[in-house]
């Protein structure tokens, strides 16, 4: 799969997802973690668009895409992936590669 500009700048940044008592914070496994909302063009195989990821460690990506069980339900899981996509966009915007 080719990789963009922004799955790209994933690559040794800090995890945004940061869920706790999970986060291994090591940004050499950090890669752009989807969040996918129902209703959009997302399914098995179909990833959103990459503005709509947050930069994730392996292990809070794993959590997120329900590949590890935690103690936190779906709900707060997709809470702190979509806090996340938000931190994530917020540092993409100020360091200029997005427009506001």
């Amino acid at each position: 799969m080719k990789q963009t500009k922004l799955t790209k700048a994933a690559r040794g940044r800090d995890c945004q997802i940061r869920i706790v008592g999970v986060c291994n914070g090591n940004p050499e496994t950090t890669i752009l973690a989807h969040y996918r909302m129902a209703g959009t063009r997302s399914g098995m195989g179909i990833k959103p668009n990459d503005l709509q990821g947050a930069w994730a460690c392996s292990a809070c990506h794993d959590c997120v895409d329900g590949r590890i069980k935690t103690e936190f339900n779906h709900h707060e899981l997709r809470m702190m992936h979509l806090e996340g996509m938000v931190r994530t966009i917020d540092i993409l915007v100020s360091e200029g590669k997005v427009a506001a």
